[in-house]
């Protein structure tokens, strides 16, 4: 159980504390509620740019990383479909410096043309390292798209394409600024060695006085239900042939999605997992399988991918894996399997908690999602679900009219 109190500044900012007396650190965490489906359709991107320019300094701060450094503390970020969420950790006796730090980059970032050269360099060589010249490295660009029609998860988080980066100006780095970086469009979380009293007086003394901005969150039609196949066909230069099937689930709040999760780790996770045993250790229709989920806020996908076996031909290939999917639909699986997945789950979810800075990003995103209590449920969420209720959900999951397929062929292979 995660014990926290929760305040909300005048400025609109939400607040979390956790306290734990038997670390030495502190993790601030804050969650900015932006995402890459926050992002005009016509320049996407952004979220994960911003990641970036968020580490170049501030008006008073030139090195953030430099300062936090000095103070014994580390930092980090991530971007995904739904928020962008920054971290530091320092020890208890320095957490004032994170303070400081954080409240002054939210205040005033620094907006300059030579910042913003620099970061969209870094962002356009990871879109060329990861998405363009690696092997596979495009199945993201390919597959979402694919998948929505109209929801903004049609693109990843690096974007649409590399041009929307390229053509990034200053004046839309304020702009999306001031629209999302705004103290009640956040979430902070202050977890480790302080009390609730040193808390309350730091947020008042360093975020209090940033003023709010008024946030216009674009809105975004829901992604209407699948109701047929959709397959393409890739030709790259790649060593072998893939496949990946992406089937429509339920999002973070939806009834399917823990049931979803199980799954995945019972069809995909590790080499007693069915996929595995049955189309690679022993039919050989594939070098390596894995199935899961993409973990979306909004419905999301379950996802089914493999690396063919020489030979082997994509219509095989595909109902070799239908087939796997029908007999667990039919033949559900057994209570055994649901116990070994639980207790792996709960097992890594305990671990977790073990770290300070999970607890905190697990309480932001509880919040995020609607409930911060939420934070505390999780393991329930698993634990509640049968065998039966497993088989449920898989043949609601598992029909093909709502699956998007792409067909990934090696340019010298010849089938």
């Amino acid at each position: 159980m995660i014990q926290y109190s929760e305040f909300t500044l005048s400025n609109g900012l939400h607040v979390i504390h956790h306290q734990d007396d038997a670390t030495q650190l502190c993790a601030l965490n804050i969650l900015y509620k932006v995402g890459s489906r926050n992002e005009n359709p016509e320049h996407t991107g952004f979220a994960h740019l911003f990641e970036h320019l968020m580490f170049g300094g501030s008006i008073n701060i030139e090195e953030f990383d430099t300062e936090l450094q000095r103070a014994g503390g580390e930092s980090n970020a991530f971007t995904s479909n739904d928020i962008t969420n920054y971290y530091v950790t320092l020890p208890a006796n320095n957490i004032e410096t994170g303070f400081w730090l954080e409240s002054d980059r939210m205040l005033s970032l620094n907006f300059s043309q030579k910042s913003l050269d620099v970061q969209k360099g870094v962002v356009i060589e990871e879109f060329k390292e990861r998405y363009l010249n690696q092997p596979y490295g495009d199945l993201w660009l390919k597959i979402l798209p694919l998948a929505y029609q109209t929801h903004p998860y049609n693109w990843p988080t690096i974007g649409k394409n590399i041009e929307h980066i390229e053509k990034t100006q200053l004046k839309d780095v304020k702009a999306f600024f001031d629209n999302f970086y705004a103290p009640s469009n956040a979430i902070l979380v202050v977890a480790g060695n302080i009390n609730l009293e040193e808390t309350k007086r730091l947020c008042a003394k360093w975020f209090e006085s940033i003023p709010n901005r008024s946030s216009e969150i674009p809105l975004y039609a829901k992604e209407l239900a699948q109701t047929e196949a959709r397959k393409i066909n890739v030709e790259a230069d790649v060593p072998v042939n893939l496949i990946l099937k992406g089937y429509k689930m339920g999002g973070r709040l939806d009834n399917d999605y823990f049931a979803c999760d199980l799954l995945s780790d019972i069809l995909g996770s590790g080499k007693s997992a069915r996929l595995y045993n049955k189309l690679v250790k022993d039919n050989d229709v594939f070098s390596e399988i894995d199935a899961y989920i993409s973990g979306d806020v909004d419905p999301g996908l379950f996802l089914i991918e493999g690396k063919l076996q020489k030979g082997i031909s994509f219509e095989t290939a595909e109902n070799a894996i239908i087939n796997v999917l029908n007999d667990l639909i039919i033949n559900g699986v057994s209570n055994d399997e649901v116990t070994k997945v639980i207790n792996k789950t709960e097992t890594n979810i305990h671990f977790g908690d073990v770290n300070i800075l999970n607890r905190a990003m697990k309480l932001a995103f509880a919040k995020f999602i609607g409930d911060t209590s939420l934070v505390n449920s999780e393991i329930e969420s698993y634990r509640s679900l049968s065998a039966k209720e497993l088989q449920k959900f898989a043949a609601l999951t598992f029909k093909e009219e709502k699956c998007s397929t792409i067909y990934y062929k090696a340019k010298n292979d010849a089938e």
